[in-house]
């Protein structure tokens, strides 16, 4: 594993700890007025989104070892989980989530934890490059014998060298995105690496007014007693 790469997973571990902790102390606090309040709701979503990216950055580690088995997944599930996690972020930033599923092939070959990360990472990429008042999308649709999870914002342009890397089908590991500041490209490196172990394509699509960016997966041809 790449020395830099390796820093910043065990720099994440250790971050771990003091997250929980600050969580916690969030939730102990005795009540308080509405503004207090919400100071206190952002503290503890704030913190539970940096474990979630903590835990991921774990699971890159035992992405060697094979432990994360593929199977049937239902995708449009694993969409309607990830939207319901992040509805609420959505809309206090006053932005909207719009969601299209028009794929016909229901099952895909995947691993549902690295699945749900993925379009969880996209998402939230999203959410904080989406325009103040302006809308994100979340559309599933077949591709010939694959299916493809595509997430829309309308946010500053994509950097190129990140649009290369994405088109070659995965990022080497995080980079900051110059007009994207606030990022550090980690959602995005975590999308790559978990699509990468799932033989999944990844890409992203540059607008004039924002980026799509994308997840192929094979469909599975298994049937399923769950849909």
């Amino acid at each position: 594993m790449d020395v830099e790469v390796d820093g910043i997973l065990v720099a994440a571990h250790e971050l771990k700890a003091p997250l929980a902790v600050l969580r916690q102390l969030a939730f102990s606090f005795d009540e308080m007025d509405a503004r207090g309040e919400h100071i206190r709701s952002e503290m503890i979503n704030v913190s539970e989104r940096a474990i979630r990216q903590v835990n991921d950055l774990a699971k890159i580690r035992r992405l060697e070892d094979g432990l994360f088995e593929m199977e049937p997944v239902a995708v449009r599930a694993v969409c309607d989980d990830v939207s319901h996690e992040l509805k609420k972020l959505f809309n206090s930033n006053a932005r909207d989530l719009t969601i299209s599923y028009t794929n016909r092939s229901r099952l895909v070959v995947a691993n549902r934890e690295l699945l749900f990360s993925v379009v969880y990472n996209f998402l939230l990429n999203a959410m904080h490059y989406s325009n103040e008042g302006s809308s994100a999308s979340l559309t599933v649709k077949d591709k010939k014998d694959k299916v493809r999870i595509s997430i829309r914002d309308y946010g500053p342009a994509l950097p190129m060298e990140i649009w290369r890397e994405m088109r070659e089908g995965w990022i080497n590991k995080p980079v900051a995105m110059a007009m994207r500041s606030s990022s550090s490209g980690l959602g995005l490196y975590i999308a790559s690496k978990f699509s990468r172990y799932m033989h999944a394509e990844v890409g992203a699509i540059r607008h004039r007014d924002g980026t799509s960016f994308f997840v192929e997966l094979p469909v599975s041809r298994q049937a399923s007693l769950f849909l």
